[in-house]
């Protein structure tokens, strides 16, 4: 994987993703080698963040590697300069890039300029680093993903999209319950079932969050209002007002269920405090994933290909 760009779960394969996430628990239970020393990894930030921005930053300089952040008022990606020539400047500087952006178009424009690897660290479309992170945790807890039942409540957004993606290569069983005018993007969903179909996986689309949760290993949710769409706060409020996770939709879920919110969380809204803060919430150790994973996607396509 030396060399790639990771700009979707879709451009990986099934064993690709599976060798991520083994290197994320090996890494993580035995340590991580400095083969990234001297690398210098830019961090092009079109939006704020925690967890990608802190996680990605720890990630390098455990490897011996070190961050440069940009962002949007110091580069001005697509305004003050064309994202080609951004893209052409650092890799002349850099050994990779971690792009967190609005348009998952200005990735592709990045990628297609780039003579280094770059990483989506979240556009409105995507957001693989979070996936592989909810993976590793569903694989942790639930002993692997193959078979596990996920349903994921809410919109159809970024980060369902990209859990659907890799739920579906690894052979999961994923169900996702939105209301009408919200659901996964049809490209999506057509990816995700022809993923489904090659590993024995399986995807559902139902409205009733109900029906999503009845049986399930894992039940995940996200805000039902991302950055860039406080526009609509008060229309989306009332779409997904039967959408919110309770102790009663955990109920309907298998007793040793899970669940998940990649965060931040908006409590009292798509879900409330006696879930988030109960025992089958494994929010924080999602947060924490975030760093191993994406220890081992940058080790994967910066390092040596050993790993």
């Amino acid at each position: 994987m030396r060399g790639r760009d990771l700009i979707s779960i879709a451009d990986l394969s099934a064993n690709e993703l599976e060798a991520v996430l083994s290197t994320a628990a090996r890494l993580k239970r035995d340590g991580y080698p400095h083969t990234l020393e001297g690398q210098t990894l830019a961090l092009l930030f079109e939006k704020p963040s925690l967890r990608t921005r802190v996680s990605f930053d720890v990630a390098m300089q455990q490897l011996g590697g070190h961050t440069v952040y940009l962002s949007q008022s110091e580069v001005g990606l697509g305004q003050r300069e064309p994202v080609a020539d951004v893209a052409r400047v650092l890799s002349r500087y850099v050994q990779g890039i971690v792009a967190r952006t609005y348009a998952q178009e200005t990735l592709v424009q990045l990628a297609e300029h780039a003579s280094v690897p770059v990483i989506n660290a979240l556009s409105d479309d995507e957001h693989p680093c979070q996936a592989l992170a909810d993976l590793l945790t569903v694989r942790e807890r639930k002993g692997g993903v193959r078979g596990i039942r996920i349903a994921f409540i809410g919109d159809g957004n970024n980060v369902a999209a990209s859990l659907a993606q890799g739920s579906a290569l690894a052979g999961a069983h994923f169900a996702i319950a939105s209301p009408p005018g919200y659901r996964l993007r049809e490209e999506v969903m057509l990816q995700v079932e022809a993923f489904a179909r090659a590993s024995g996986g399986s995807f559902r689309v139902v409205e009733s969050p109900q029906e999503a949760a009845a049986g399930a290993d894992v039940v995940y949710t996200d805000v039902w209002t991302s950055m860039g769409q406080e526009d609509a706060y008060e229309q989306r409020l009332s779409a997904f007002a039967a959408y919110q996770v309770t102790p009663q939709l955990m109920a309907l879920a298998r007793p040793d269920a899970i669940f998940m919110h990649d965060l931040p969380a908006h409590r009292g809204e798509e879900t409330v405090d006696e879930v988030i803060e109960g025992p089958q919430s494994v929010v924080f150790d999602q947060a924490e994933n975030r760093l191993h994973a994406q220890r081992a996607v940058l080790l994967l396509l910066l390092g040596e290909g050993r790993e």
